[in-house]
């Protein structure tokens, strides 16, 4: 891992991590049960967009070069407290 609770002007990164020479951006969703949708439904267009501005953001700020991929950390609250975790990785391709 890179870094954690990345603030930018536009959104904020949750997870900015590194496979290779790819920076991954991670965005970490919990919901305890899906009255309002699933955790991934929660990254909708707006938190798309604010995303990638502050990837971009990130990205000038840190001198990046390389390519940069976005991924989905969901996690649902299960029995007696544990998670239950999906890993989606590239969500807007």
């Amino acid at each position: 891992m890179v870094g954690a609770g990345f603030r930018a002007r536009r959104g904020e990164l949750d997870l900015v991590c590194r496979r290779g020479s790819e920076l991954v951006v991670v965005e970490v969703k919990t919901r305890s049960d899906a009255s309002f949708g699933t955790p991934a439904e929660a990254v909708g267009p707006r938190k798309r967009r604010a995303l990638m501005a502050a990837a971009a953001e990130y990205r000038a700020l840190a001198h990046w070069r390389g390519p940069i991929r976005f991924a989905i950390v969901a996690l649902t609250v299960a029995r007696e407290g544990a998670f239950e975790a999906e890993l989606i990785e590239d969500p807007f391709a």
